[in-house]
């Protein structure tokens, strides 16, 4: 045994490090509801500690430890807390981060059966609560990716497989070159990673069929072209800025009679539909052929959690195919034919978890509370000479502006800079404005009130 092994099985058996790394996590959760949001400019400058030449020798695991701590948490944003508002961020259910340290611990690839049965067994039961929680098709097949970014590929991988297929045109075989044509049509407020999508598959941003929205951002289906078998219709469970909707329930039974291929991206927005209250936004969106739909926003699971839904699987396990003669595939299921990746993670540990704690009643309260709180933000913000709420908030976006492009971004920049909450600035047809995303589980009431009177103090600086 080398001198290094002996080392690393002394760290194992004696677990100090593991105790020191728990107790900073400990002490972390204790501080990071009420830390500023944003790290301070000292913060952000100890950076440069980490600035340093690869060492020639190996380094004790204590003083590894101590440093990321000391210089990497008050860098850290408050993700975890309740009033950061960016970018649609979540923050994480309690037992999710308890569920990914043990995951940790346990390593697992979530590529086949043989390199992990506990997270084939959970993959396949988690796809079950999917199709049950969205009222999908029974078909449904569900692949476990990083983000929506990638489940949007893999929903657009397996509808440029399908329709090709149609054509009597293999894409794994034969390629793109000289292949039949693909209509991609979609309204002109879809995200930027539906762009990446589709660049990504080789089917070309200049060939989308732009539809033109409404002042919510939907897509308007009087606009919306005729639309054939060839043809992939892509729809919006929730607008980035506004949280708006399609019309999912008239415009899928005018694609189906096409027999078009129909993806929504729900990133955050398709949660909508475990709730209540707020299903009616997402009527209809069970017609669709594929959807992408994300954990670590609405649903608060850590980050890296994105799902693909499916209602073709051979159509999208075709598209994603993997094989190898040393493969071992197994009668239950095999994670790899599901998702772009062989060598993953089992992010389906945390996923689970969270959903199993919560319950249907669990998940329909809290993405209720995070609309309510939205709502809130929207009736307290109002009430404030010089604010403008821009949209109509049907979800958990808030769009928010003052009388100037000029004065929206100085008041974004001082928000941003006071630390009591931050979000991000966006354009709103042709508007500058700040994007309020309620979607942590850790907001409260007192929180809103908090942010809004961040707000107003803002205002009152750059008066």
């Amino acid at each position: 045994m080398s001198k290094l092994q002996d080392t690393m099985f002394q760290e194992i058996r004696n677990k100090d490090i593991f105790k020191q790394s728990q107790q900073y996590a400990f002490e972390y959760l204790e501080e990071i509801f009420n830390r500023n949001i944003y790290p301070t400019e000292d913060a952000v400058n100890d950076l440069s500690n980490f600035d340093e030449d690869l060492p020639t020798n190996t380094t004790k695991s204590e003083s590894v430890l101590k440093q990321l701590n000391e210089y990497g948490k008050d860098a850290t944003i408050a993700t975890l807390g309740g009033r950061y508002f960016g970018f649609v961020t979540g923050s994480v259910v309690p037992i999710g981060l308890a569920a990914k340290q043990l995951g940790t611990f346990w390593d697992q690839s979530s590529a086949l059966y043989a390199t992990s049965p506990i997270g084939s067994k959970l993959e396949a039961v988690v796809e079950k609560w999917f199709v049950d929680i969205f009222n999908l098709p029974k078909q449904t097949c569900a692949g476990f990716v990083s983000g929506t970014s990638v489940a949007n590929v893999c929903g657009l991988a397996a509808a440029r497989y399908r329709i090709l297929q149609k054509n009597n045109w293999d894409i794994n075989k034969k390629g793109l070159r000289n292949a039949p044509e693909i209509r991609i049509v979609s309204g002109k407020h879809a995200h930027s990673t539906i762009l990446k999508a589709v660049s990504l598959l080789g089917l070309g941003q200049d060939n989308i069929e732009w539809v033109d929205v409404d002042n919510q951002g939907r897509i308007i289906p009087e606009l919306i072209p005729e639309l054939d078998k060839n043809t992939i219709l892509i729809l919006q469970a929730g607008n980035v800025n506004s949280g708006a909707f399609d019309n999912f329930d008239m415009i899928c039974d005018k694609a189906n009679k096409a027999d078009a291929w129909i993806h929504i991206d729900g990133a955050f927005g398709l949660w909508a539909g475990t709730v209540e209250q707020l299903k009616h936004l997402t009527k209809g969106m069970e017609k669709a052929s594929s959807w992408a739909v994300d954990g670590h926003k609405t649903l608060n699971t850590p980050y890296d959690s994105g799902i693909v839904l499916c209602a073709d699987q051979e159509a999208l396990t075709s598209a994603l195919h993997a094989s190898g003669s040393y493969l071992i595939e197994s009668k239950a299921r095999d994670g790899l034919f599901y998702t772009p990746e062989m060598s993953r993670r089992a992010r389906i540990i945390e996923l689970w978890a969270i959903m199993r704690y919560l319950g249907k009643n669990g998940i329909d309260e809290m993405i209720l509370t995070m609309h309510l709180r939205a709502k809130q933000f929207e009736n307290e913000i109002s009430q404030i000479s010089g604010f403008q709420v821009k949209n109509d908030v049907v979800f958990n976006q808030v769009v928010v502006k003052c009388e100037s492009d000029e004065l929206t971004d100085k008041v974004l920049n001082t928000i941003q800079n006071l630390g009591e909450c931050w979000l991000g600035g966006s354009v709103w047809f042709g508007k500058k404005v700040m994007r309020v995303s309620v979607c942590s589980w850790a907001t409260t009431e007192a929180d809103i009130s908090r942010s809004v009177a961040s707000f107003e103090k803002a205002l009152m600086m750059n008066k």
